[in-house]
């Protein structure tokens, strides 16, 4: 792992994403102790001014600090973003690994329900999802992460197929080792590669999709800080003030192209034959 952060890091494209990524990163966790107010702190004297020194990014239609919004948001999305690509890439792994060793009947069923899933553009069936149960930060997380698993259980069930019949785990059979030892020893670690390259390329992905969400009202639920709920009232009043479309476009900007450029990077640095 250190070396492939290493090639990672000597490419200037994955240089520049894998810092974007870490301020996004450390912004979010580090959120309540660099943020300068309280993010749902109101201060209508002060609605829709521009940066200054007691609001360093300014203020939005209800006087709060956009500064700190944006770190509270920067947290939501990160907190979503890891939740919804580790869920997702475990369960699609479970579901890929059980579709490669299984009879053909389950197979069959499993692939089936990826396909049922995959048939539905992403943000029309989170859509769909969210109108039966409801919005919410749970019900957003647990239904973003049926919409990513399988794009984790394909990958991880064709290559589990192109390494169960190698000749190094007949060896293994042979000499009798068990089934529980074979997969996590020698299937797992063979496949794990381009699964992490893609849930690296899925974290971006969600955090717009997210954002998407709470744009439309059906997402991250007030007053809890969103970059999509931000950049809604941003929208709204326009016409009196830029400054929240920038900071929350902006910050939505970052954390896309930072965690987009590190998944090439890592990417290339993970396949051979890129990286020659």
């Amino acid at each position: 792992m250190r070396e492939v952060l290493w090639r990672v890091w000597k490419s200037p494209s994955g240089r520049l994403g894998m810092i974007a990524a870490l301020i996004v990163v450390f912004s979010g966790i580090a959120a309540p102790l660099i943020a300068s107010h309280l993010p749902n702190q109101i201060d209508v004297a002060a609605r829709l001014t521009p940066p200054s020194a007691s609001h360093w990014l300014g203020t939005d239609h209800l006087g709060r600090d956009l500064y700190s919004r944006s770190l509270y948001g920067t947290r939501i999305a990160v907190s979503v973003a890891l939740a919804v690509t580790s869920t997702a890439l475990v369960l699609g792994v479970i579901l890929g690994v059980v579709a490669a060793y299984a009879p053909p009947a389950i197979e069959r069923t499993i692939l089936a329900c990826f396909d049922i899933i995959s048939s539905f553009p992403s943000l029309i069936l989170a859509l769909a999802l969210v109108a039966v149960l409801g919005p919410g930060l749970f019900n957003i997380i647990l239904l973003v992460t049926v919409v990513f698993i399988p794009q984790f259980g394909r990958v991880a069930r064709a290559q589990t197929l192109t390494v169960k019949e190698r000749p190094f785990l007949e060896a293994e059979r042979a000499l009798g080792a068990s089934g529980p030892r074979i997969m996590l020893a020698h299937v797992l670690p063979n496949i794990i590669g381009p699964i992490v390259v893609l849930a690296s390329m899925n974290v971006p992905v969600v955090i717009t999709l997210e954002a998407g969400l709470s744009f439309l009202g059906v997402g991250i639920r007030p007053p809890l800080a969103s970059w999509g709920s931000m950049l809604f009232d941003g929208f709204t009043y326009l016409n009196q003030s830029v400054w929240p479309v920038l900071v929350a476009g902006g910050m939505l900007t970052l954390a896309t192209l930072g965690f987009t450029l590190f998944g090439e990077a890592l990417r290339d640095a993970i396949d051979p034959k890129l990286r020659r």
